[in-house]
């Protein structure tokens, strides 16, 4: 199994020697800076599964840092660790998307827990997204095969589009291969679809969806009813 990788900024780093020594020898991978500018170029080279921020770093704050994490990758779990308990900073913390918040002086416990919660949450969701998608896949691959309609088509394709949201925020390689795969076939059967009513479309305008040259039409419930000016912009 691939180890956690965990980011820790604190411009006393060296103070936390032994917690990031027991988190290693727990099997996690962890990358440590003492500043906030180091921090932010560490995320945007490497992947991380977790962030721990000091507060009270010169520079760039930890809220400063996680402003900037959070507009790289929103995904990534951040925690921001400070000796600071006033009402509004935890106020800003929360508005700023802070996933939790630890107090110092923080325990290996506290350190552990914090880090199982975080991860173990991504990872079950994770894990029930793509079992779910694993038993829809077969149901798709049916549907699509059977003899559908336009507007049945349209809920097959509203269908991809919510697993292909669902599954874009995971880490899942051979899910996002299988989706894209059924995708393809998706696109070949609609396109065999299309091919063989296209003219029965033509000749019986109601039998089938709007076609581009009836948009304006449609959508335009005055157009055609009186001088209408539409504009096309490239």
């Amino acid at each position: 199994m691939q180890k956690t990788r965990i980011l820790w900024a604190d411009d006393e780093i060296e103070f936390l020697k032994p917690h990031i020594l027991l988190l290693e020898q727990k099997g996690y991978k962890v990358k440590t800076v003492n500043n906030g500018y180091d921090a932010v170029d560490a995320f945007k080279s490497d992947p991380y599964d977790l962030v721990f921020l000091d507060e009270n770093m010169p520079g760039l704050t930890g809220l400063e840092t996680l402003s900037i994490l959070k507009s790289v990758n929103p995904s990534i779990p951040t925690v921001l660790v400070t000796k600071n308990e006033e009402e509004h900073l935890m106020e800003d913390a929360i508005g700023s998307k802070i996933d939790d918040y630890l107090i110092k002086p923080v325990n290996p416990k506290q350190i552990l827990l914090t880090i199982k919660k975080l991860t173990e949450n991504r990872r079950l969701v994770s894990e029930k997204t793509s079992l779910a998608y694993q038993q829809d896949f077969r149901n798709l691959g049916t549907i699509m095969n059977d003899a559908l309609d336009y507007k049945q088509w349209i809920e097959a394709y509203k269908k991809l589009l919510y697993w292909e949201l669902s599954l874009e925020k995971l880490e899942d390689s051979g899910m996002h291969e299988i989706l894209t795969m059924q995708k393809s076939e998706a696109n070949a059967l609609f396109a065999k679809y299309v091919e063989n009513n296209y003219l029965s479309w033509i000749n019986d305008p109601g039998s089938g969806p709007n076609l581009s040259h009836h948009l304006l039409k449609e959508g335009i419930p005055e157009y055609g009813r009186r001088s209408s000016n539409v504009f096309f912009l490239d």
